[in-house]
């Protein structure tokens, strides 16, 4: 009879502790909707708390937009092009990954072509032979020779230089970038910076997967990228494939602090999640630990 009490009790705290385990893992999945933005918000937090310099930081997912291949940019050289260079039908269309930052960039910008050379290096697919890499600097006052020193970085980066031509790296008139940014739906502001000159951008990060005649196939958030998914979109991209909105959970969220110049990321309901599934194996384990004491136990 000791036995069966002791059995009893023992199942008993097996039960409670598990029920504690999935109040946690509840907890923890509960304030990811609060915390993760929907798309084509990147503030965290209620709406009425968003800075109104912030309101036009946006990206709005145009899928299956054609770009304005007749914009006129400068590459890294100095060689005058449009993006119909690289799309359209030209000798050189493929599929792209098109980023759009700003060169001197003190944060945000850096981190998203170092997410992109990373994710690219575990791609078997090489930039220039089955796509290109597009970036775009959205400052008008950035020119080609501040574009090659971050082609050289970021080719650096990916570690195999003899891919040199599959990357581009573009500036260009404030026409052109108005135009750009707008049928890819990348809002953005002017700040100042820490010297108090407006030469500073407040904006979110995201890539896009382009089909080989300029049409916008796929959004990526944030600035890690899974090199899966890179793969995947640059293999439908290049049979004009267009995809789907970026769910929320894929989401990454960015929070910019006008006060003090900084970025900071804000990965919630993908630490949430993996914070949960923890919760989960670690009760599974327990769990099972006490199944095994309980059957273990020896008849009086």
């Amino acid at each position: 009879m000791r036995q069966a009490s002791t059995k009893r009790r023992t199942a008993e705290s097996a039960g409670r502790a598990f029920a504690l385990l999935v109040a946690c893992v509840l907890a923890c999945m509960l304030p990811a909707g609060a915390q993760v933005s929907s798309i084509g918000e990147k503030q965290m937090g209620p709406e009425n708390e968003k800075p109104p310099l912030l309101s036009k930081v946006t990206i709005e997912q145009h899928l299956n937009q054609q770009l304005p291949l007749g914009l006129p940019f400068v590459d890294e050289t100095g060689k005058a092009v449009t993006l119909g260079s690289y799309f359209g039908g030209s000798a050189a269309s493929k599929p792209a990954i098109l980023a759009l930052v700003y060169y001197n960039c003190p944060m945000l910008c850096s981190e998203e072509m170092q997410g992109v050379a990373s994710a690219l290096r575990m791609v078997h697919l090489t930039p220039g032979r089955d796509f290109n890499v597009i970036v775009v600097s959205i400052d008008p006052t950035e020119g080609p020779a501040l574009a090659a020193a971050k082609k050289t970085i970021y080719l650096k980066q990916y570690g195999k230089p003899e891919t040199a031509a599959g990357w581009h790296f573009l500036t260009g008139p404030q026409s052109s970038i108005d135009a750009l940014t707008q049928a890819v739906g990348f809002g953005y502001v002017k700040i100042k910076g820490p010297d108090g000159k407006l030469d500073q951008f407040a904006h979110a990060s995201a890539i896009q997967i382009v089909t080989p005649q300029g049409r916008i196939a796929q959004y990526y958030m944030g600035v890690e990228y899974s090199p899966n998914d890179m793969l995947l979109g640059l293999m439908e991209a290049s049979s004009n494939k267009i995809g789907s909105p970026v769910q929320n959970i894929l989401t990454y969220c960015y929070h910019y602090d006008p006060t003090t110049n900084t970025h900071s990321l804000i990965i919630a309901r993908i630490v949430q999640i993996a914070g949960a599934l923890t919760v989960l194996l670690l009760g599974g384990f327990m769990l099972m630990g006490f199944k095994k004491d309980l059957g273990s136990g020896k008849k009086v």
